[in-house]
């Protein structure tokens, strides 16, 4: 019992689980509370609703491109010293955003430095999450309460978004995130790293940059098909190409025996790569259908923050009732079958919202859809995150955790970029409708992968851990 006794320190369970899951609530609150903020940033900074689609984008994308080197750099100067630092880095972004006099300002706050805080401070809060709770039922319990504390950032960014700018203005809203911060680096106290950190752990400067940059251009690409065909192509083949030859350059140094950014051995276990794909399109739907409906509530029906931020409670209210259920159902079901079922709802909530809002007018048509969505993110996101951190043992939980994050923010980029994409070069009903069906495609791939994840070797075993090592030794490489 000496590997559990040695990553499961006695600690306050409940007085570190709260900073951890606060911080991934925030970081997600992040990523959708201006979407209900559009016509008021627009106006007081003189921008577009595509530029503060733009601003949303890029803070997402900033978060996906710097999460791998964020999750490196754990190993390197220690999981606690990073999630304080990203939060600090964070919260200074926050106050910047709060006193903005123009687009560029903000996107510099928000986007590029709550980016690389969040790039930061992410990492660590699974990491420690997966290191401080070894047993698939008590890492269900505490991936649960942080995921549903996430989800609900994300769903209830809207309405918490809504009612501050409502009431103050749109930029008390940032000063509440900094507010926010200051809370988690208080909590944080009582965390302490159960591994020692590494400094002569190497860092490959090159390859993050590459992963960044091909990255960007990826994103880029898709935030240019409304403007310019060819421009986009040539980003998307640019992007492509950087990314190739990042991971060439991986290919490398892995064989020259050094230690690349990502090591390329990560994507040889089958059901790690399918959970990251569910992992991606999960965010894709959530943050997508976000800023879909609420640019749609706003611009084309002219809705307020608070009255559109209102009807995101549905989603909030079915990301609750299922996330913190995660515990429970874990002990009841396979992984595979909660994530495959959680397609299926959220799925349902796609042609829901698609269906009520062309027939009825009233924005509480949106009200079905979205809490099946909710329903759906909830019950479904806690078991994909646990099929890929359990997939690998504790001495690569900052590569993965890295790679697992990046994936799941760059599906938000995606989500926001492509769903954005859609909507802005139209905003129109028809609009609304085509991106709510790309989102729908999206949720389709996501539903096949989850499919084509292993059942468990032992049907009465519904964690899937027949086949697992005993709890005293490395978490199991391969949960159903």
């Amino acid at each position: 019992m000496a590997d559990t006794d040695r990553t499961k320190p006695a600690l306050p369970g409940q007085r570190v689980l709260a900073p951890l899951a606060l911080a991934q609530f925030i970081c997600s609150f992040a990523g959708s509370n201006m979407n209900v903020m559009i016509n008021d940033i627009s106006r007081d900074l003189d921008t577009t609703v595509q530029g503060v689609q733009v601003a949303i984008t890029v803070f997402l994308l900033v978060m996906a491109a710097l999460m791998i080197p964020g999750g490196k750099l754990t190993d390197r100067y220690g999981r606690k010293r990073c999630l304080l630092v990203g939060l600090v880095v964070y919260g200074i972004g926050a106050l910047l955003s709060a006193a903005a006099p123009g687009l560029g300002v903000l996107i510099l706050g928000n986007s590029i430095l709550e980016g690389v805080g969040t790039a930061l401070l992410i990492p660590p809060v699974y990491i420690l999450t997966t290191l401080l709770h070894p047993d698939l039922t008590s890492r269900a319990r505490a991936f649960g309460v942080i995921m549903a504390l996430g989800g609900i950032g994300a769903a209830a960014g809207p309405l918490i978004g809504g009612l501050i700018t409502t009431a103050i203005s749109w930029r008390a809203a940032f000063v509440f995130q900094a507010l926010v911060i200051v809370v988690i680096v208080v909590l944080s106290r009582h965390i302490e790293d159960p591994l020692p950190p590494d400094p002569d752990r190497p860092f490959d400067t090159g390859g993050a940059v590459l992963s960044a940059v091909g990255l960007v251009l990826i994103v880029m690409g898709i935030l240019a098909a409304d403007n310019n065909v060819w421009l986009m192509i040539g980003l998307l083949a640019l992007g492509a190409l950087v990314l190739w030859w990042f991971f060439r350059s991986v290919r490398a140094k892995e064989a020259a025996g050094e230690e690349p950014l990502l090591s390329l051995s990560l994507f040889h276990d089958r059901t790690s790569n399918l959970g990251l794909v569910t992992q991606n399109v999960q965010w894709l739907l959530l943050l997508g259908s976000s800023f879909t409906v609420a640019a749609y509530l706003q611009v084309v029906r002219g809705y307020d923050a608070i009255r559109t931020g209102v009807i995101f409670t549905a989603a909030t209210l079915g990301l609750l009732v299922t996330s913190l259920s995660a515990e429970r159902l874990a002990k009841r079901y396979p992984q595979r079958t909660l994530i495959m079922t959680g397609f299926v709802i959220a799925l349902a909530g796609i042609a829901v919202l698609i269906a009520l809002a062309g027939s009825f007018t009233s924005a509480w048509a949106f009200a079905p859809g979205l809490l099946l969505i909710g329903l759906g993110l909830g019950l479904m996101l806690t078991p994909s995150v646990n099929v890929v951190q359990s997939s690998f043992p504790e001495e690569r939980q900052g590569e993965i955790s890295g790679l697992s994050r990046s994936v799941s923010n760059l599906g938000s980029s995606f989500g926001t970029a492509i769903a954005g994409t859609i909507l802005v070069s139209g905003l129109t009903t028809g609009a609304y409708a085509a991106a709510m069906i790309a989102l729908g495609v999206a949720g389709l791939g996501g539903l096949t992968a989850a499919a084509l994840l292993p059942r468990p070797a032992d049907p009465h075993d519904p964690g899937g851990l027949s086949a697992a090592p005993p709890q005293d030794a490395t978490p199991p490489r391969s949960l159903g």
